[in-house]
């Protein structure tokens, strides 16, 4: 679209149009693959992870909003060159035309979400707070789709605008599809309630949830849904969790670690609770396997999905090894049930304790070795917190594993 429009020319003012256009359509391609990626579509989610997902949405939004500042100096310059006059008198002249007034607004929304959504802020935003201000994309695109209107790139022929306004249409069907249809039928259709709620340890709670025909969401050992419990003060938060439990007698289980305040009031749940589960979503399941002895390594809570896989991955004695990272014994969560699955199964279990500044590494290379002396044989089962993730693939890489095999989600998306 870019090239069939560009006006090849030396001036100063048709240079910065060029560039100003073709920024401003990246930057509106990658507003469009940005909704896309988030819109939960579930054969994308299955195949690719819903983790990565996540983390190449984070870093393509940080390329659109580039180019969405690109765009806005390039087209300013252009006109003040066109115009003969300063950037503030061409600002104040662009901003009269009501689809640059759009545009502005548009991209002040985009910003404040990247803001937010910065690392160094990330952290210190309540996820409450950080969802909200998110939203604010969705207004974002539409103000900048009615831009791209106005604009001689989509507008000036018909065949461009009809391509424009069906790629946006498509991906606007699959949000509503995925996020607001196919969450309230499933709702209406599972009747989600919960039946009960267990400590497991320090500030790690289990949630067991009952419906009606479970069976039908062909959740699969190591995949998670996005829950909303419908009671105060957490109705309007749906957060990821991994099934900590295979499917049976159709109940469905979780378990929580308090890291903030929704999970915190997730222990005070009350039996009869009613609850939306949108899902089952993530690729860390059975069908990645390639190979017929499994190591599944896992750090913190990151055992939940882990779990399920240990009790339901087939195999025979030996071809199953749990690992299971931890600061402390008293951190170890559902313990009792791992050492009975291992028990029945003739699976390896071993607990790897201590701080992680220790001076001695149980995630070292040749620590895994000693362990697994066939290390580089199995197929890789990887979740844990993000560092302990990265440092657990470095080590396995070096210890002859190779990365393919390695099946990682991260933990904190």
């Amino acid at each position: 679209m870019w090239a069939v429009q560009a006006e090849p020319s030396a001036r100063l003012d048709v240079l910065f149009a060029t560039g100003a256009h073709l920024t401003g359509l990246l930057a509106g391609y990658g507003i469009l693959v940005m909704l896309f990626l988030m819109a939960r579509v579930p054969a994308v989610e299955h195949g690719v992870g819903a983790d990565r997902l996540a983390r190449t949405h984070a870093v393509g939004g940080r390329y659109v909003l580039s180019l969405c500042a690109a765009h806005a100096l390039l087209a300013l310059c252009g006109y003040a060159a066109h115009a003969d006059t300063d950037l503030l008198h061409a600002t104040l002249d662009l901003l009269g035309y009501p689809g640059l007034a759009a545009a502005t607004a548009g991209t002040a929304l985009l910003a404040a979400v990247g803001v937010t959504s910065a690392r160094a802020l990330r952290r210190r935003v309540r996820h409450e707070t950080w969802r909200a201000v998110h939203l604010l994309t969705y207004l974002g695109a539409a103000l900048a789709f009615a831009h791209q209107l106005a604009g001689p790139d989509v507008a000036g022929g018909v065949l461009s605008l009809g391509l424009w306004s069906l790629l946006h249409a498509t991906v606007a069907v699959l949000l509503v599809w995925y996020r607001v249809v196919v969450p309230v039928r499933q709702a209406l259709r599972h009747s989600l309630r919960v039946i009960g709620v267990r400590d497991e340890g320090p500030g790690v709670v289990s949630v067991v949830v009952q419906g009606i025909g479970v069976d039908e969401l062909r959740a699969e050992p190591g995949q998670f849904f996005r829950w909303r419990f419908l009671r105060r003060r957490l109705w309007h938060t749906a957060l990821p969790f991994s099934l900590s439990a295979p499917v049976r007698d159709d109940t469905l289980r979780i378990t929580v670690k308090a890291a903030g305040d929704h999970t915190r009031r997730i222990r005070r749940l009350r039996p009869g609770t009613r609850v939306l589960a949108t899902g089952p979503f993530g690729a860390l399941t059975a069908h990645r396997r390639t190979r017929r002895k499994v190591l599944l390594l896992a750090g913190g809570v990151g055992i939940t999905p882990l779990r399920a896989l240990f009790e339901t991955l087939p195999g025979g004695p030996g071809d199953l090894t749990l690992l299971y990272r931890a600061g402390s014994a008293e951190q170890l969560v559902l313990r009792e049930e791992l050492e009975a699955i291992a028990r029945t199964r003739q699976a390896g279990l071993h607990y790897l304790l201590g701080r992680s500044d220790a001076s001695f590494d149980p995630l070292a290379p040749q620590a895994l070795r000693n362990l697994i002396p066939d290390l580089a044989d199995h197929d890789v089962y990887l979740c844990g917190p993000p560092g302990m993730s990265a440092a657990a693939t470095t080590a396995l890489v070096r210890a002859g594993v190779p990365e393919g095999r390695i099946h990682a989600e991260c933990f904190t998306f």
